[in-house]
């Protein structure tokens, strides 16, 4: 990602109201994030733990979108949707959306399970252990980022979608 402002953050988003957009604050280390290392920017909102926020860089340009997580689950494991992670059942929740546009005035959502603290970007950078007689394929990491990015591409494009 190219580094953002504060503002172009705030006018990303397309699923906010003026009032909800006044309320989200940014991550508490907004100044040093190293925006060559994100795929897209994820996080809590500090101020309402009921709140997430993503944005994301396509060649369209930046479109933030704002999530409400339900509790996680008391499952024993669950995966996130988005890095494909297997992670303790409450290390998941299923986050939602409001649609973007009329659609969205109407009440619609979507909504998918996502990793609690929203840091899919940074599980799929670790690597996981090999067994004794595992190699690890070249690429594999490169891969695993790509298909993050694509899944959260499609969530911010269903969020986005026109419905009838």
């Amino acid at each position: 990602m190219r580094a953002l402002t504060e503002s172009e953050v705030r006018a990303s988003f397309i699923n906010a109201t003026e009032d909800e957009l006044a309320l989200i604050e940014m991550p508490h280390d907004f100044l040093l994030i190293d925006w060559e290392f994100h795929d897209f920017l994820a996080w809590r909102d500090p101020a309402s733990s009921k709140r997430g926020c993503v944005v994301i860089q396509t060649d369209q340009g930046v479109t933030g979108i704002v999530l409400r997580p339900n509790d996680p689950g008391r499952t024993r494991s669950g995966m996130c949707n988005i890095c494909h992670t297997m992670q303790p059942g409450n290390q998941v929740a299923l986050f939602t959306a409001r649609r973007s546009g009329a659609a969205g005035h109407r009440g619609d959502s979507v909504g998918t399970y996502i990793c609690a603290d929203l840091s899919c970007h940074e599980s799929v950078r670790l690597a996981h252990p090999l067994a004794p007689n595992e190699v690890r394929a070249e690429g594999q990491v490169d891969f695993r980022l790509d298909g993050t990015r694509r899944r959260m591409e499609r969530l911010v494009a269903r969020v986005q979608e026109e419905t009838g």
